[in-house]
């Protein structure tokens, strides 16, 4: 126990004052609520203390401030949540003793690394959030035992770089989240392993390329993000094997070529993002896999904030787009930024014109 309670004592130890901003607020608010809860049913909260909650399948713990870190966990914790500390970095063994935890939460903390046996005690572990921190790398071997992790958070820290190596043993991983980093490149293979990923966010990092085998692993992809980056083009191939993908963003980038098989595997496409980009025209034949079914495009598409060049290559949108005007979003916003007799004109209205 003196072993134990060193290890979680040093929680304490490198933490940094940072501003409080609208996500601190937000989830104190939520925290209050969750307090205001227990005590109406007969429990009084102590603001030092976490909130400890039990269930039949076991404990379920929340620590924000005010509250101080405990110096050891119930050994049936099922659920953790520390967030909100500022914590730099955690002990090897802070999991040490919880073997049954499902469930990490440790975000808005700025933890820099973690180590490789960070998770050994904890294989159960499903969910893993490590939303807003500071890390730039993960160690090799972080998940040599984490085969029943299926959703990984990663969003907001400051990865420059990913390796493939990084991610080994993932095999049941269904959501993988890594948008808000700074990421440039991605390697080869990885996700090679992910055959049950369902989501995927790479949104708003710096990638001007994608590797060509990047989803040819997951093959029952249904939300992929890419926004928010500096892509490019969009090739024939990337999305060939994802016929159950349904929620796709692409907007915000710098796409000026998009390929005339790009969506052609997509089947069951439910909403398309394609906004604020440079696409001038399109090819022919790349929306005739788009839309047609009842349920296809249900949720939507939108191809505005694009320089649109309103000459008869777009014969083929414009068709697609009285057909579909139903599901388009911004229409006020989707112009013409040529020829200059059409200049400033809504591409829908040029599209039904004679």
């Amino acid at each position: 126990m003196e072993k134990r309670e060193a290890a979680m004592s040093s929680w304490s130890l490198g933490r940094k004052q940072s501003p409080v901003g609208w996500d601190s607020h937000l989830s104190r608010i939520l925290f209050l609520l969750l307090l205001f809860v227990v005590s109406a049913q007969g429990v009084t909260p102590n603001p030092d203390a976490c909130l400890v909650s039990h269930s039949g399948n076991g404990s379920s713990i929340s620590c924000q401030p005010p509250a101080r870190l405990p110096h050891y966990f119930p050994a049936d914790t099922v659920y953790l949540a520390v967030e909100f500390f500022n914590l730099t970095q955690l002990p090897a063994n802070t999991l040490q003793g919880i073997p049954n935890l499902q469930e990490l939460h440790l975000s808005s903390n700025q933890l820099e690394d973690l180590s490789a046996k960070f998770l050994l005690p904890v294989p159960q572990l499903k969910v893993l959030d490590l939303t807003r921190n500071a890390l730039t790398r993960l160690p090799p071997g972080l998940f040599q035992v984490s085969a029943a992790l299926h959703t990984l958070v990663l969003k907001e820290n400051q990865l420059k770089v990913l390796e493939a190596s990084w991610l080994h043993s993932l095999k049941a991983l269904r959501h993988l989240d890594l948008s808000g980093n700074q990421l440039q490149t991605l390697p080869p293979g990885l996700l090679a392993n992910f055959t049950d990923l369902l989501i995927l966010d790479l949104g708003n990092n710096q990638l001007q390329t994608l590797p060509p085998d990047l989803l040819s692993g997951p093959l029952r992809l249904e939300r992929l993000h890419l926004e928010g980056n500096r892509l490019q083009e969009l090739g024939k191939g990337l999305l060939a094997h994802q016929p159950k993908l349904r929620y796709l963003f692409l907007n915000d980038n710098r796409l000026a070529t998009v390929a005339a098989g790009a969506f052609r595997g997509l089947q069951k496409l439910d909403m398309l993002d394609l906004s604020n980009n440079l696409l001038t025209t399109v090819p022919e034949g790349l929306w005739m896999s788009l839309g047609k079914a009842a349920r296809n495009m249900k949720d939507g598409f939108d191809l505005s904030g694009n320089p649109w060049i309103c000459d008869r290559k777009l014969d083929d949108l414009f068709e697609w787009l009285v057909a579909n005007e139903g599901k388009m979003f911004f229409r006020n916003d989707t112009r013409c930024a040529g020829p200059k007799a059409l200049k400033g004109q809504m591409l829908l209205v040029v599209a039904r014109s004679p």
